[in-house]
């Protein structure tokens, strides 16, 4: 059995190693490992924070588009790399533990250190070259997908975990890296990375962990001779330019910072819902009408109008009320005004917005923490032949904190 796994071992590698084909000429793998530190981002986080190294490895499978492949994004993108792998990450450095303060109301410290525990991530990436010859490659990488947590936050041996609250989780990474090509298909890659891991609100606590660290990984890049002495062997054909609406729903959900507040610092030990594991998610629904300007193949820019209704406004208000915080009003409704602006890869694109709140009420920790700005970042794919329908998910955040994750609906009409 032993012999027929190396003689099978040794197959799979002469093939890895042999001049590739045609058509795996678009195909590579990169293996890596990446060195990180937990960044306490905050002096509520330095106050509790304690260890705060961890080492994470990547596997990835690589794809390119060639210029032979006469694809207008991908020279007008530089022809980018399209990756999909696993970010598995061994986190038990990081550790946490509260010590007595008045800032933590009636929480009671524990003798033991919590730990945010082992994690994967599993994910694409969008790897964008800037400067690219027959040996050196210079770049940035964005990626995005699901998170896995084997440890949370839990009451029972946990419960000064405050960066991950549920298992499922959502991830982000950006790095910048060069690659040096040693071989005909094999390269070495450095750089920097930073990661993130958290459950987008919805569920508590949701203070989620950001890392950052240095990486090397070994690359197998058989398309890397092929792109840089055949990038100016096909030229990209002009993208009409249009104005058009964009009109988009959403419905998403959101657990309440307000509902963990309360059980963490102002519930005494003994009493239900102490310091508790069980956070409700509620329900929250967003419409938005843009005015976009498609000036690109790859951008389009533009200004528009966002009306939020949140389910959660009443349990807001019961909570001010336990505090007596009585003054400010409470409503569902939210309405801003934002800057728009989409990036395009083929039916793939990313939407990101900035807006400022023209009306929103909705009690006394909303004005503490959100202050009148509010972003949302999310991923859209355009539905073949339905008319520029297109689905998604999309993370609203005041600043860079989750308020809420949402399913997207969104729908272009050209003007």
């Amino acid at each position: 059995m032993k012999k027929s796994f190396l003689i099978l071992f040794l197959l799979i590698a002469s093939r890895v190693c042999a001049e590739p084909t045609d058509s795996l000429q678009r195909w590579g793998f990169t293996v890596g490992v990446n060195p990180g530190k937990a960044l306490a981002v905050d002096h509520y986080q330095r106050m509790w924070q304690k260890g705060t190294q961890n080492l994470a490895f990547d596997v990835m499978v690589d794809h390119v588009e060639l210029p032979a492949d006469s694809s207008d994004y991908a020279a007008d993108w530089g022809y980018p790399v399209i990756s999909t792998g696993l970010k598995i990450g061994f986190n038990h450095g990081v550790t946490m533990r509260k010590t007595p303060a008045p800032e933590w109301g009636m929480a009671e410290m524990v003798d033991y250190d919590s730990k945010m525990g082992n994690s994967v991530a599993l994910h694409s990436s969008f790897v964008r070259p800037f400067f690219r010859n027959s040996r050196w490659q210079v770049d940035y990488a964005l990626s995005g997908g699901v998170g896995y947590s084997k440890s949370k936050y839990n009451n029972y041996n946990n419960v000064d975990n405050e960066l991950i609250g549920s298992r499922w989780l959502v991830f982000f990474e950006a790095g910048f890296h060069g690659i040096y090509r040693f071989a005909d298909s094999w390269g070495i890659r450095a750089g920097l990375d930073f990661w993130h891991l958290s459950n987008g609100a919805l569920n508590r606590p949701n203070k989620g962990v950001n890392f950052l660290g240095p990486s090397v990984a070994l690359v197998y890049v058989p398309y890397f001779k092929a792109l840089a002495e055949g990038k100016a062997a096909y030229s990209s054909k002009p993208h009409p330019k249009n104005l058009y609406l964009n009109f988009s729903a959403g419905v998403g959900a959101k657990a309440l910072n307000e509902e963990w507040l309360l059980a963490q610092y102002s519930t005494p030990k003994g009493e239900p819902g102490y310091r508790t594991n069980h956070y409700k998610a509620y329900l929250a629904y967003s419409f938005q009408t843009d005015l976009m300007y498609r000036y690109h193949r790859k951008w389009a820019s533009g200004v528009g109008a966002d009306l939020f209704y949140g389910t959660y406004a009443d349990r807001v208000a019961e909570i001010d009320e336990k505090y007596n915080k009585v003054d400010l009003p409470h409503s569902p409704w939210s309405f801003g005004l934002s800057l728009k602006h989409q990036v395009f890869y083929h039916r793939l694109s990313l939407a990101v917005s900035l807006g400022y709140y023209l009306y929103r009420h909705m009690g006394h920790n909303a004005n503490q923490i959100e202050k009148p700005y509010y972003e949302k970042i999310g991923v859209r794919y355009e539905i073949p032949k339905a008319g520029g329908l297109s689905v998604g998910f999309a993370v609203k955040a005041h600043l860079t904190k989750a308020d809420l994750t949402e399913f997207v609906l969104a729908v272009p009409v050209k003007l």
